[in-house]
């Protein structure tokens, strides 16, 4: 099997998404693909118990891709041997009227993982420099001062934006958050492929809707807010990752593969010694219990 190298998927300069692969097979096996993908959520899954009882990290992961890349499944499979004391998933969707009355951020900075604990967005905050930038009309919403009609949306407005989002990272990454942000690199052709199967197959006949057509129309204008959006704020303390998304099964391995290299990273992330008193009784208490 192929190894997966992060610097191959870790954008450290600017990119175009043209030139990013969309396919992935790691040179195995979807059979072999699966038993590497068990081995790592295992592993994953311990690590996972250990940030927990460190409880001085909380480790978000964001997850972006245009309809049908993969990100629940993605979710659902490499999170499976997670213990669900530790692990928050958020699925952003339209904002509510509550979400509204408040700055854009602020749906996602209290969903943010506490101390030990990881959250997943399953889309992100990103969203608000992606559809609202494909469909500004959506920013009128937010009843922001100053903008009054979508002419007042202009770069300057995007930029801003940007800048906002990477101060927000920083933050929270300055306090203890291990950010990760999974674009899924997915190929027009192979969406067309998934969404004819939402219609042929009647067990996924509820996940489509016709919104799906109308947007996929959108698709260039979608590529040009991420690559823009991905050149602006992958950064040091928030670094963007592209997996090629045609293959399921190896982008699975792919973000799992990051995930557990990169946290492996944290040498400080390690269970907490018992306090020496009760460590140099340990005997003692086991006799407590034996001899019940």
């Amino acid at each position: 099997m192929k190894k997966v190298f992060i610097d191959d998927y870790k954008v450290a300069s600017p990119i175009q998404l043209n030139d990013r692969n969309t396919h992935e097979d790691l040179d195995v096996s979807k059979k072999k693909l699966e038993n590497e993908l068990e081995e790592i959520r295992e592993e994953l899954g311990e690590f996972q118990d250990t940030v927990y009882a460190h409880g001085k990290y909380g480790v978000l992961i964001c997850i972006q891709g245009m309809d049908t890349a993969g990100k629940d499944s993605m979710i659902r499979e490499v999170f499976k041997d997670f213990n669900t004391r530790g692990i928050v998933v958020h699925s952003f969707k339209v904002p509510t009227e509550l979400e509204l009355d408040h700055d854009y951020l602020w749906r996602h900075y209290i969903a943010l993982p506490a101390r030990g604990k990881f959250s997943i967005f399953n889309r992100t905050h990103y969203e608000n420099v992606l559809v609202t930038r494909v469909h500004p009309e959506y920013i009128m919403n937010e009843n922001i001062p100053g903008i009054d009609s979508v002419d007042k949306i202009d770069q300057a407005f995007w930029e801003k934006r940007f800048e906002q989002i990477n101060n927000f990272e920083k933050h929270v990454a300055e306090n203890g958050t291990i950010i990760f942000k999974f674009f899924l690199n997915l190929s027009k052709k192979e969406q067309k492929n998934r969404l004819l199967r939402r219609i042929e197959l009647k067990k996924k006949n509820w996940k489509f809707s016709p919104g799906d057509l109308k947007e996929r129309k959108l698709w260039d204008a979608y590529q040009e807010c991420y690559e823009e959006a991905i050149n602006k704020t992958s950064k040091k303390y928030a670094p963007w990752y592209i997996i090629p998304a045609d293959n399921k099964d190896a982008a699975r391995v792919i973000v799992a593969s990051i995930l557990l290299k990169e946290l492996k990273k944290y040498k400080s992330i390690e269970e907490p010694e018992l306090e020496p008193e009760i460590k140099a009784s340990l005997n003692e208490f086991r006799k407590q219990l034996e001899s019940e």
